[in-house]
């Protein structure tokens, strides 16, 4: 995982073209043309509108199967308002350390490399997005931040693919730090996106599962 902030940069102009994705389980190669959906195959839905609540805007809270664009994320949150964005971008590391606790235990804090990864695949909940909308309303309604973005990819993913990108614009630094690091850390703790590891010697873990 890895964490970047930098100072305000231009105006922008937000778009919300993509579809967004919610795969019930491992997402298959997407298919043209029509024809009958999968037993548990992939669902769409067209993009949400943005939401503004006390003047702070949710411009992205997306579940995707495709690859992530760090630059969209930090585009969808600059604004002339902000004096910082923070971004926080969660990438597959190639081994398995401790997972993330109900005590507040923080995935990845390990003493040294455990298990290795081969690669990894994610699976969501049909309302997976909608939760994760609603958790970034919740923390923007404090005004705290001018902008939010949190955008998660499902499907297969290899060793250093981007699986998260979290952005935070504020007015003053730290309360674009402080914001960031609630939205990632509820994010994980409450969202309902499950993990299936690949490892190096064929074993397999669901990290995740209710």
């Amino acid at each position: 995982m890895s964490t970047l902030c930098v100072g305000h940069v231009a105006l922008h102009k937000t778009t919300m073209d993509d579809a967004r994705w919610f795969p019930v389980t491992q997402p298959g190669p997407s298919r043209a043309g029509a024809g009958p959906p999968r037993a548990h195959g992939d669902r769409t839905r067209a993009p949400a509108p943005r939401h503004t609540i006390a003047d702070v805007t949710v411009t992205l809270a997306e579940i995707r199967e495709t690859p992530l664009s760090v630059d969209e994320v930090l585009s969808s949150v600059s604004s002339p308002r902000a004096g910082g964005v923070c971004l926080f971008v969660g990438t597959v590391r190639d081994h398995d350390g401790p997972h993330a606790t109900s005590q507040g235990g923080q995935d990845g804090q390990d003493g040294g490399h455990g298990k290795p990864v081969a690669a990894l695949d994610y699976s969501a909940h049909p309302q997976a997005a909608e939760s994760a909308r609603a958790l970034a309303e919740r923390l923007a309604s404090d005004g705290r931040s001018v902008r939010i973005a949190v955008v998660h990819r499902v499907g297969h993913l290899e060793v250093g693919d981007v699986a998260v990108v979290v952005g935070v614009s504020a007015e003053h630094r730290g309360e674009a730090f402080d914001v960031c690091r609630e939205l990632i850390d509820e994010f994980k703790a409450t969202i309902p996106i499950w993990k299936h590891q690949r490892f190096a010697d064929g074993a397999d873990e669901w990290v995740g599962l209710p």
